[in-house]
């Protein structure tokens, strides 16, 4: 079979998606190329079609490449939505991205990855088969993600014996890695700032005793579940209901196994009649040879 093409990584944002487009061409032993969408459009008539056939050489030239574009829906959104943009380059920038994807002329060992957290926007004709025909969803981490999540931005933070990760992942229900990155980096600041006025009064207290005995203990050694506490409480989703809705009707939309529950559909034979239609099927081949033979 033919290897396929491309594959679409859609979900909220601060998931992941552009690590995971990192860790596949990692795991491949693949060369990566990098594109974020909004820097391949330009206002001069036809550059922009320009640098998507020149990010495509590039890729060619270092096949076996994995050509990633981030933030997809910037240049591939649907055609004639633009509202009138300028002299329609943003259709022409599909087309020749539609054309570079089919393989006109030299291709190569070239996998296509792209990643938006607005897939609905985009271009129908990106997304039929042949194109980016795999659509996988990153939704946003569970439990057992959560705790890997603050584990690894924590796994050169002292931290204190008292504070439960375990706690604080469930505490983060519906959280992206993203904001659970920034909750790390909220209580770090925290205890950052604590020590910060540690240091401010030690200087004050010395200005006014010079003959005082310099204290070498390092006043806030670790995070604390006070730093952690005062972190959860500034801490913010960047995902909410109406975002995940949209996500779960892309998915009705496009991936086969939510279509055929909606509507029913059951594609597997019955256990009991299979071996009877296998049996017709072989009858009917048996009676089509023999027909072909009286012809001969």
């Amino acid at each position: 079979m033919k290897p396929s093409k491309g594959v679409l990584f859609y979900g909220p944002p601060g998931c992941g998606k552009t690590l995971l487009a990192k860790a596949v061409a990692n795991e491949c032993s693949a060369n990566f190329i990098s594109v974020k969408g909004p820097e391949l459009l330009t206002m001069w008539f036809g550059e922009s079609e320009g640098n998507v056939r020149e990010v495509f050489d590039k890729a060619r030239g270092a096949a076996p490449c994995v050509l990633f574009f981030d933030e997809l829906d910037s240049i591939a959104s649907e055609r004639s939505s633009g509202g009138g943009d300028a002299g329609g380059a943003g259709d022409r920038v599909v087309n020749q991205l539609l054309t570079e994807m089919d393989g006109v002329g030299a291709k190569k060992n070239v996998f296509f990855i792209g990643a938006t957290n607005r897939p609905e926007i985009l271009d129908a004709a990106l997304l039929r088969p042949g194109r980016l025909d795999q659509h996988i969803y990153i939704p946003l981490p569970d439990l057992p993600c959560r705790f890997g999540v603050l584990k690894a931005n924590l796994r050169k933070t002292p931290v204190a014996v008292d504070v439960d990760l375990n706690f604080l992942a469930e505490l983060t229900e519906g959280f992206s890695g993203a904001d659970l990155t920034e909750l790390c980096q909220r209580a770090t600041k925290g205890a950052i700032r604590e020590l910060i006025e540690f240091e401010e009064k030690k200087k004050a207290a010395e200005a006014l005793n010079p003959d005082m005995v310099h204290d070498t203990v390092d006043a806030v050694p670790e995070l604390a579940r006070k730093h952690f506490e005062e972190a959860l409480a500034c801490a913010k989703k960047t995902s909410n209901p109406q975002m995940l809705a949209r996500y779960e009707e892309f998915r009705r939309k496009y991936d086969p196994e939510y279509q055929n529950q909606d509507s029913g559909v059951n594609f597997s034979w019955p256990e009991d009649n299979q071996q009877a239609v296998w049996e017709q099927a072989q009858q009917n081949n048996n009676a089509n040879n023999d027909e072909d033979d009286l012809y001969d």
